[in-house]
């Protein structure tokens, strides 16, 4: 019970037992005068919260790292009395959500509504709601609460950054070799021709065959001569480390300033899962737009795979898995690269994101080369974000084993780390 709850209780008994002792008139009134108040707020209190309807309306389930989420408020007051006022204090755990209010002078059936867009500062499945109403009479006596229940999930995707310079190592063949199956994507080796069917794109025609027989002929491709990328992600919690963050207060910028802010490469938070799952990411939205196969796999703790698929959807599942994988594997990541040779073939080129500074992780991609995979390395200094070994040793390995390295620094652009080899140190 609130102080100010107690104090209007103890003046009524107050007054209740001064007026009893002495029997004055005056006391008697000052006795009801003081129930009325305390009745009248006590009523005052009971149906301020009644007969509100909330709605939130979130425009779209997802967002990425560096964009808004945008959602809309409405509050109509069915009740038959005005509200002086009522604060709606939302409970949701995205960060930097503001979409709390206070709302003063409710109208009876004219609905209150405001837009919330919240910056996407940091990766991960959250959700929005409940809404908990409070309020209290004018004399601040008595205050109220309701919860209202209602929660709507959003999915947050790691950002992802142009990497122009990002380059994998050449096949032993010049161009891999050729995918010998067909493929309704539109690549330069047309396999043959065969009658129109319905739903057939009209670029697919081939217009001298369809000239020559009276009759639409389309033409159907095979799959590009590329070899398809592995992106395998180190999720083993000996080596990610984190630091403390506090996300920046950029929820209130104005519209010119937020646009430049847009415009800017996103933050991340200094974490090393961060910095990965990002470059994991950037890398796979490289070579899907490429037309490549793309598959992704991790150990969190248990093993998580996406299997070699091309387009837009494919990425889309590379983000949704990215957005909520974290550093919770017991498996290290040696053990990983072993486990999964025996499912790779000579026609893939394999991309290894790792923190770990472990020389056991190297070894097992020289094996991966031995056997004729060519593979890429990512390597999060972990060093650069708290106190863990030093990451040069495992550079220097990978540099003398000639494996193409890159090297991802707390606070570097991703863009310019992705875009150029890290130097032997």
């Amino acid at each position: 019970m609130r102080v100010s709850t107690w104090i209007a209780l103890f003046v009524w008994l107050l007054s209740l037992a001064a007026a009893l002792v002495t029997g004055r008139d005056l006391l008697y009134n000052t006795f009801y005068l003081v129930t009325l108040v305390i009745a009248g707020s006590w009523l005052w209190v009971r149906q301020n919260l009644r007969g509100l309807e909330i709605q939130r309306r979130v425009r779209t389930p997802r967002s990425q790292v560096g964009r808004l989420v945008e959602e809309s408020l409405e509050v109509t007051n069915h009740g038959w009395l005005s509200k002086l006022w009522v604060e709606i204090h939302d409970l949701s755990n995205l960060p930097g959500h503001r979409a709390s209010r206070v709302l003063v002078a409710l109208k009876r059936k004219k609905p209150r509504q405001w837009v919330v867009r919240t910056p996407s500062i940091r990766r991960g499945r959250y959700v929005l709601g409940p809404i908990e109403l409070r309020s209290g009479d004018p004399l601040g006596i008595f205050e109220s609460q309701r919860k209202v229940p209602g929660q709507s999930s959003i999915i947050i995707y790691p950002a992802t950054y142009d990497i122009p310079g990002f380059r994998l190592p050449p096949g032993r063949m010049p161009g891999g070799r050729v995918a010998r199956y067909r493929t309704h994507y539109l690549t330069t080796n047309v396999a043959t021709v065969r009658d129109y069917a319905p739903g057939d794109s009209f670029n697919r025609i081939h217009w001298r065959s369809t000239a020559r027989t009276g009759r639409l002929i389309v033409k159907e491709f095979e799959l590009d001569p590329t070899s398809d990328v592995w992106i395998m992600l180190d999720l083993d919690a000996n080596w990610h480390v984190a630091q403390p963050w506090q996300p920046p207060d950029i929820a209130d910028l104005p519209a010119v300033l937020w646009s430049r802010q847009r415009r800017k490469e996103p933050a991340l938070p200094p974490a090393t899962i961060e910095y990965a799952a990002a470059a994991a990411a950037s890398i796979a939205q490289r070579y899907l737009i490429e037309r490549r196969s793309v598959g992704l796999l991790a150990y969190a703790p248990r093993r998580q795979v996406l299997q070699l698929e091309r387009g837009h959807r494919q990425f889309t599942k590379i983000l949704e898995m990215l957005a909520v994988v974290e550093p919770t594997a017991s498996i290290s990541f040696d053990r990983v690269l072993t486990a999964e040779r025996h499912f790779l073939d000579r026609n893939v080129t394999v991309v290894a994101i790792s923190a770990a500074a472990d020389n056991a992780w190297v070894a097992a991609l020289r094996e991966y080369q031995n056997s004729g995979i060519s593979v890429t390395a990512v390597l999060i200094a972990a060093s650069t974000f708290g106190p863990t070994p030093s990451y040069r040793p495992v550079l220097a390995e990978l540099w003398a084993s000639q494996i193409p390295t890159y090297v991802i620094r707390r606070g570097m652009s991703l863009s310019s780390a992705l875009s150029h080899l890290a130097p032997p140190e």
